[in-house]
């Protein structure tokens, strides 16, 4: 007697039991939260403090600009330096949580103590710039690096949630999670005084913090078994052997030198828009948490919307439309005569930067496993 064992195929997750399980939202809510400080310090209250603190006309305003430009280039730089030793760290130890939870409490710590130093009134010069201000110049470069060390770990997490197909949906997901996350950090600027944008910084420190928790105590690492420790400037040897190896992985090369220009653009204009918003456009502060606010609504909608695209016509058509969409608007924010312009070309600009960013990072993962 024949007797046949059938076999169910496994059920495929539905779409909201895989971005509500606990890992995918413990992850996502990381989003929420290192989002809340790329916002609230990266985009808005940094820039304003320094406007406050230094500018008071158009050459000073300049110089607060010139403070942003060169905090964030070095920060840039030490990124530049390390940023492939994490990846190095990744590939070695498999590693992930553990980096992110130093890096996130550096980087929390670093924001708590600018809102502290930022509120004091001390004597003193260091390098010709007034105490507190170099003080806060400096720990926002900390935070700023520790912020974008983190990322690192965090963008390489996301394969440990899904399949291929899902990926695209769990970092839309994920970006639209922090966005919603950029709501919540404007939440603290209805208690900030008059020139006193400082006072923002702690407050952003201790949601930061919060919001990581769920990260920090749901997920676990998966290290890597057999791999001991090794000398941290060691990884240097092996990215060396990488680059001597670039003919034989010609597409993942042209995708970095390609990731590296988006990505630079998108960070510089972020970095840079509180200030050429009020300093060029004539925004108000207000004016600008106004825009932001709106913008940002538009972000998770569009977060959503092109995860579907991603799935649907593959990465590289999705970064495609994206990157023209980013270009357009850019060049009419550049050239906007007023705040009515800028307001047109900061919606699609604003529309999920970030997504495409995590995305490029996802085909590059794709390619590399």
């Amino acid at each position: 007697m024949d007797s046949k064992i059938e076999t169910v195929p496994p059920k495929k997750k539905g779409r909201l039991a895989l971005f509500f399980s606990l890992p995918v939202l413990s992850w996502a809510f990381y989003d929420f939260a290192n989002t809340i400080f790329s916002s609230n310090i990266n985009t808005i209250f940094f820039p304003f403090y320094l406007q406050e603190t230094v500018g008071e006309n158009e050459v000073l305003n300049q110089i607060a600009s010139t403070f942003i430009s060169y905090a964030n280039a070095f920060a840039s730089f030490f990124l530049v330096l390390f940023t492939p030793l994490f990846g190095v760290m990744i590939d070695r130890t498999g590693r992930k949580k553990k980096y992110i939870m130093i890096f996130t409490l550096i980087t929390v710590a670093g924001t708590f103590f600018m809102g502290i130093f930022g509120g004091l009134e001390l004597e003193g010069k260091l390098f010709g710039v007034p105490l507190p201000l170099a003080i806060v110049v400096m720990l926002f470069f900390i935070a700023k690096f520790f912020y974008h060390s983190s990322l690192v770990f965090y963008d390489a997490m996301i394969t440990d949630f899904g399949k291929k197909e899902e990926l695209p949906l769990i970092s839309g997901f994920g970006v639209a999670d922090g966005y919603i996350g950029t709501l919540v950090g404007l939440a603290v600027y209805p208690f900030v005084g008059e020139n006193g944008s400082h006072q923002a910084f702690i407050p952003t420190a201790v949601l930061f913090l919060v919001f990581s928790l769920p990260l920090f105590i749901f997920i676990k690492d998966k290290p890597k078994q057999g791999q001991g420790r090794f000398p941290f400037l060691s990884g240097y040897k092996e990215i060396i052997q990488t680059f001597k190896e670039m003919r034989a992985h010609q597409s993942i090369y042209t995708f970095m030198i390609a990731y590296f220009f988006l990505n630079d653009a998108i960070a510089t204009a972020i970095g840079m828009m509180a200030v050429y918003a009020k300093a060029v456009v004539g925004f108000s502060s207000g004016g600008f948490i106004l825009l932001y606010l709106v913008s940002t609504v538009s972000s998770i909608i569009g977060s959503f919307l092109f995860g579907y695209v991603a799935k649907a016509k593959g990465s590289k058509l999705a970064v495609t439309y994206v990157g023209t969409l980013l270009f357009v608007a850019l060049g009419v924010a550049a050239a906007a005569p007023n705040a009515a312009w800028f307001w047109v070309c900061r919606q699609p600009f604003w529309d999920c930067p970030w997504f495409y960013v995590g995305d490029l990072q996802d085909i590059y993962r794709r390619a590399h496993t």
